[in-house]
């Protein structure tokens, strides 16, 4: 049976005021009738290049990690000439004939890897108004090139190179949340899993809707991960629930949008804080977003750091391998 993209669901509502009924969210939920309007939310911004302070990174990134669960990098390293690359090529990639996207369409076989529509279940049946790419990009034991469009021919050589130069951003951030909960450097990333931590690459591709004060790219929810990473381009649509209200969160030119997600969380006995966050749509503009989750390998047990659990800290969260966690989470059962 064929899936309907959103994309062509978007070019046949583009001359009309309406959206199919599976897009239209729940009152409490409509981003008309629950976003902060005329308020953008300034999520911490750390710079942490050149001759920043490390100490004061640490404590940034410590504080905004406890407080936010969110946060934005500039001065990061990675040039701006290898992000606009990665973005030109996943924009390239959705501008494609149809067809030509569904060759390397994600199937039951599959799993998550693929190109693709629904991703979760969805309460009374909704849907997302986002099509969307996955695939691995590191370490090279865990990528399948199978689900790496060969069209545009210089996809993988831009993708790389990202991937390469995120490694490194990684490495650095997962040191600084380390030791920001009084952890040797590598605790964190031992706790992950290591060398062999996944490096999963989404393209989310948000087309312009009708009615976005009715649908939402993606519903409300925190990330699966342990920590994403995310490039969006210059179209408004990322928000972040705070003080009980959505708010707009601040675009900043090639920053990088960093999101601490359950993992993180679990690890670190809640002390980190995963962050509640949704996606919304433009009337005119595409959207798109480049996260990249790094994530535990599937058998691999997560669970509270030992040395952060204590008579007055006891475990918050049970230890459950990583492929189990996701089951629950994606199928909406009980951890």
């Amino acid at each position: 049976m064929e899936v309907q993209r959103v994309q062509s669901i978007a070019s046949l509502s583009k001359h009309a005021n309406t959206i199919p009924s599976e897009f239209i969210r729940s009152e409490n939920e409509q981003p008309a009738a629950t976003t902060v309007h005329g308020a953008v939310l300034a999520v911490p911004v750390i710079n942490i290049g050149g001759d920043s302070d490390e100490r004061e990174i640490i404590e940034l990134i410590s504080e905004a990690s406890r407080d936010w669960g969110i946060f934005q990098v500039v001065n990061h390293g990675i040039p701006d000439e290898i992000i606009s690359k990665l973005q030109k090529v996943g924009r390239d990639f959705f501008e494609l004939p149809k067809e030509e996207k569904e060759i390397i369409a994600k199937t039951h076989e599959s799993g998550i890897e693929g190109y693709g529509t629904n991703l979760q279940k969805e309460i009374e049946g909704k849907k997302g108004w986002v099509d969307h790419l996955f695939h691995k990009i590191w370490p090279i034991s865990a990528i399948n090139y199978k689900f790496w469009p060969k069209n545009p021919h210089s996809y993988r050589e831009a993708t790389d190179e990202y991937g390469q130069r995120l490694r490194e951003v990684s490495n650095k951030l997962l040191k600084w949340l380390s030791l920001g909960l009084g952890l040797e450097e590598q605790k964190l990333k031992m706790a992950m899993g290591g060398d062999d931590i996944v490096f999963l690459m989404k393209i989310n591709y948000y087309p312009p809707c009708p009615r976005p004060d009715l649908a939402l790219g993606v519903v409300a929810h925190t990330d699966m991960s342990a920590v994403t990473v995310l490039v969006p381009n210059e179209v408004q649509g990322l928000q972040v629930f705070r003080d009980e209200h959505w708010y707009d969160v601040e675009y900043i030119p090639n920053a990088l949008i960093i999101h601490i997600g359950d993992q993180i969380e679990i690890l670190s006995n809640g002390k980190y804080k995963a962050v509640f966050h949704r996606t919304t749509v433009n009337k005119d503009n595409t959207r798109m977003s480049w996260p990249v989750f790094l994530e535990p390998p599937p058998e691999f047990e997560i669970g509270p750091i030992p040395k952060l659990v204590n008579e007055q800290s006891p475990p918050k969260y049970k230890t459950k391998k990583y492929k189990d966690y996701v089951y629950c989470k994606l199928n909406k059962l009980p951890q």
